[in-house]
């Protein structure tokens, strides 16, 4: 989701600073555009070194005999580093 928003802040700001050529009195759209092209390219960069984080699981498994009915019991358990 990230990537992808940091992709449409750069198109957005670079529609505004390239392609349209409107003269607004009270805002410069031209520093708008590189303003959101800036920021586009934050946020993916940012992006992408939350999806590049190693993710650690860790699972144990654990097996035995129920006494009572003498069958085999197995149990699992994951955990994960978020």
């Amino acid at each position: 989701m990230s990537i992808g928003l940091g992709i449409f802040l750069f198109v957005v700001g670079a529609i505004l600073t390239f392609a349209l050529d409107v003269s607004v009195n009270w805002i410069d759209l031209d520093l708008v555009g590189y303003i959101l092209m800036g920021a586009g390219v934050v946020v993916v960069v940012i992006g992408i070194a939350l999806l590049a984080r190693r993710r650690a699981s860790v699972t144990t498994e654990r097996s035995g005999v129920d006494p009572a009915s003498g069958q085999r019991v197995t149990q699992r358990s994951t955990e994960s580093d978020l």
